[in-house]
């Protein structure tokens, strides 16, 4: 099944100069973009990006975190993109993601680390986690006319 899922490359992936490698892992494995900017989100933004931990004591620290710097932000579209695109992301908390994941391989706070100095976690990036939250977070970041429909060379292996 082909899906579609928002990726961000969070403030503190963008200002340690890591887009490129990153965007080139999801490249590597045939996901295409099919949208993508750069956007500085407010605090307002934030609230409705993470709804749903809003009320949750961790709350200011993401939104702390989204607010600091410039995001890049992609829709991206491939064969079951969205636990494929959450394999290559890896474990949320950087000190537990498996090597060879983008968290596991450019992050390196812990939970615990981030929780005793008071700081959101820096975890780089945020990827959609089903298709429900994919949908509507694709909705909030951008509007259709910048998502664009193409062929690139991996549709060959895909669609034949």
């Amino acid at each position: 099944m082909i899906q579609r899922t928002l990726v961000l490359i969070k403030p503190d992936g963008v200002q340690r100069c890591l887009s490129g490698r990153i965007i080139s892992r999801f490249e590597d494995v045939g996901i295409k973009i099919v949208g993508m900017k750069m956007i500085w989100v407010d605090g307002d933004f934030a609230k409705n990006h993470y709804f749903e931990h809003v009320e949750k004591d961790f709350y200011q620290g993401l939104e702390t975190v989204l607010t600091m710097g410039p995001v890049v932000a992609m829709v991206l579209e491939g064969v079951e993109a969205i636990p494929k695109v959450r394999k290559l992301v890896g474990s949320t908390e950087p000190h537990s993601a498996e090597p060879g994941t983008i968290r596991g391989d450019f992050a390196h706070v812990s939970y615990g680390y981030a929780d005793k100095n008071k700081l959101g976690i820096k975890n780089l990036i945020h990827a959609s986690d089903s298709p429900g939250s994919a949908e509507k977070e694709i909705k909030l970041w951008f509007d259709d006319k910048e998502i664009h429909s193409y062929k690139n060379v991996h549709d060959v292996h895909i669609y034949n």
